[in-house]
């Protein structure tokens, strides 16, 4: 079997923009959320977000480019820009047909959709962008990444919630391993802090107004984030061959459906323990091998309670030695995006045998009982770990990740 590596990593957060950056931040516990300054939030439920600050698309691409797109596609090419950098991954016409992307988002251009509906009524369809269709279909992103970079593999992208960027990180390790591509570009990207997006959710009673806690007794709701996150995984054979750098070893992917509720959990976590042993299984690896989970951990009554549920279900007593960890108490929640951030940080938590903390964690749930490696980060051996990843619709996503020997 095809073994597949991971050589580069691109992230833009709410706690910065390049790797080392979201780093250092993730694993000082610096909290990204704060009141939502792209829009008037008067008369909403929910006035926090993890925003992206001081983010330069201009840097990534032509400044004429950067002016006209929107921002999930702005997002989504400089972290794949910042992934190919940091696997000093040259595309040519030679390899470009090699190279694939797989990147994907929640809700795509919902922003400039919201824009476009308002011309509509306030001028009339003859005052639309031309642009509209494209800005606001979610496999955007993918496209302007292989137009921008030069990669001619396959593209395509999945969309499934908040699973999103584990799904499209775990199809492109498949593709590479059934000899589909020896490269692949692979990440989600999500800018859904507008007007609709917040308002929709607070419709929903799903955000806090006070803070992401996952795990914690007095969470009461997640917080919306924004960003991206784009991995380079390529075949061992020709990362060697070119003699890349690796991280770490993606090992196993596995997923499932709840086939229960749009939007709530199965109960008990079942579907997520069927995609965490199915992950697992295809590692080959026994849960005893798992060092470190990088949680869905949302702050959402149900999904911390079942994720935990799952957890003990899936490794049995050795759900008592895990470390694990929510970034979304950090990032807030990056919904498509929130998946391949999560993946990177899991990664790099693999490559430096350090668990970034959950912070805001100070009132213990009898429900959620595990080690959530409270408010301070961990140095600890970290051989292997999984990323978690459940969306909307009871879509379930895991990925393995380990030491690359």
């Amino acid at each position: 079997m095809t073994r597949v590596v991971i050589t580069g990593l691109g992230v833009v957060s709410p706690i910065g923009t390049g790797k080392e950056t979201f780093w250092a931040n993730l694993t000082a516990g610096k909290n990204g959320i704060g009141p939502i300054t792209h829009f008037d939030t008067t008369g909403f439920t929910s006035r926090i977000a993890g925003e992206v600050k001081d983010f330069e698309p201009g840097l990534y691409m032509e400044k004429k480019e950067a002016k006209r797109l929107v921002k999930f596609i702005q997002f989504g090419v400089a972290a794949s820009k910042l992934a190919i950098e940091d696997a000093n991954l040259q595309i040519t016409p030679e390899n470009a047909a090699d190279i694939g992307v797989i990147f994907g988002s929640g809700i795509g251009g919902i922003g400039f959709l919201e824009e476009q509906a308002r011309t509509l009524h306030e001028k009339g369809p003859d005052r639309l962008s031309p642009f509209t269709v494209p800005f606001m279909i979610t496999d955007m992103a993918a496209g302007y990444i292989s137009i921008l970079l030069g990669a001619k593999g396959p593209n395509m992208c999945v969309v499934t919630a908040c699973a999103t960027g584990t799904n499209c990180i775990g199809e492109a390790f498949k593709l590479i391993q059934r000899g589909g591509a020896t490269a692949v570009i692979a990440g989600g990207s999500e800018a859904a802090i507008t007007p609709l997006g917040i308002g929709s959710f607070c419709a929903a009673r799903a955000l806090s107004n006070a803070g992401s806690r996952p795990f914690d007794k007095t969470r009461d709701g997640f917080v919306m984030g924004e960003g991206g996150g784009s991995v380079i995984l390529e075949d061992l054979e020709s990362a060697q061959a070119r003699g890349a750098r690796i991280y770490a070893e993606i090992a196993g992917y596995g997923m499932s459906g709840d086939a229960y509720h749009i939007t709530s959990p199965a109960p008990g976590g079942e579907g997520a323990i069927r995609a965490i042993r199915a992950a697992l299984k295809d590692a080959k690896m026994s849960p005893a091998e798992i060092d470190y989970v990088n949680a869905h951990g949302t702050s959402t009554e149900l999904n911390d309670k079942f994720e935990t549920m799952a957890l003990k279900t899936a490794f049995g007593d050795h759900a008592r030695k895990l470390a694990i960890s929510s970034n979304k108490s950090m990032l807030g929640h990056l919904l498509g995006a929130s998946g391949a951030v999560e993946f990177v940080a899991t990664t790099l938590s693999v490559v430096n045998d350090l668990a970034p903390p959950t912070i805001n964690y100070g009132t213990p749930d009898p429900d959620c009982d595990l080690d959530y490696v409270p408010n301070q980060s961990r140095k600890m051996a970290i051989n292997a770990a999984i990323s978690n990843s459940f969306g909307f619709g009871g879509h379930n996503a895991i990925l393995v990740v380990k030491k690359f020997i």
